[in-house]
């Protein structure tokens, strides 16, 4: 273009970095690396890379997830929860996949001056990772055991838990953390686990079910669940995308209603 010196402007780079959260064992755990190089070389980190100047953002999250972690199963066509109709954006076969926000501070890379798309992404049933590319290793932590991390990611991942905690009460998004069948139990799970919080059984209930499209239930299917009761019915998700109303999450301790 005529007047223009792309020579003008500081180069930068471009990457992206994956908040992959799960539910293993009744706790929320997040996906982390370890550092294979500098900078932070033996430090746990978010999977993520730079792009190449072939790809969009989302091309570059799902290859970076595949090297870094050897999960490049969970990605396939558009489609399951979060898929292209899906609650939240872009996703892809098996894993809800979202844009979460850019994070562009000078220095948050000693290299260069680097920008990052910073992706959340919800995986139920999550596989054994392995580490790839130049992560020296890829390993499930519970949440509350993940940090510190290298460069600024326990701000990137403080901010996917609190985007899935609040997309939790006006979406159907708690279905991506569960299997295609669950019984309304694993649900309510999914919703004490991110949020970090005990739910009144029977009140859940009532109000999933009241909920138009948030679940549909699979004819003549149970599970037994352990207790004494009878077995517990199994659903899948739904046509629906948003809760009307929303699902409130209980007030934390020292906030307002």
């Amino acid at each position: 273009m005529e007047g223009y010196d792309k020579y003008a402007y500081e180069p930068f780079a471009v990457t992206v970095d994956l908040a992959v959260l799960t539910l293993r064992d009744g706790a929320l755990h997040v996906l982390l690396v370890e550092r294979g190089q500098e900078p932070y070389a033996g430090h746990r980190a978010l999977p993520g890379g730079f792009l190449l100047p072939d790809e969009s953002a989302e091309a570059a999250a799902r290859r970076e997830l595949a090297e870094e972690t050897g999960l490049d199963g969970v990605f396939g066509g558009a489609g399951g929860p979060g898929g292209s109709g899906g609650p939240g954006g872009p996703g892809f076969s098996g894993v809800h996949l979202e844009q979460l926000r850019t994070y562009s501070e000078p220095g948050r890379d000693p290299r260069m001056r680097v920008v990052s798309v910073a992706f959340a992404a919800l995986l139920p049933d999550a596989p054994e990772p392995q580490g790839g590319g130049d992560a020296a290793e890829a390993r499930w932590l519970p949440y509350d055991k993940a940090g510190p991390l290298a460069f600024d990611h326990d701000r990137i991942l403080a901010d996917a838990h609190e985007r899935v905690g609040a997309k939790l009460e006006y979406t159907c998004l708690a279905t991506a953390f569960c299997p295609p069948e669950f019984t309304l139990g694993e649900l309510q799970q999914v919703y004490e686990t991110v949020w970090g919080t005990v739910l009144d059984r029977p009140n859940f209930r009532r109000k999933v079910l009241a909920t138009p499209g948030f679940v549909t239930p699979v004819p003549g299917a149970a599970r037994l669940t352990g207790g004494r009761g009878k077995p517990a019915a199994l659903y899948r998700a739904g046509p629906a995308t948003a809760l009307h109303p929303p699902l409130l999450r209980p007030p934390r301790e020292g906030h307002p209603a």
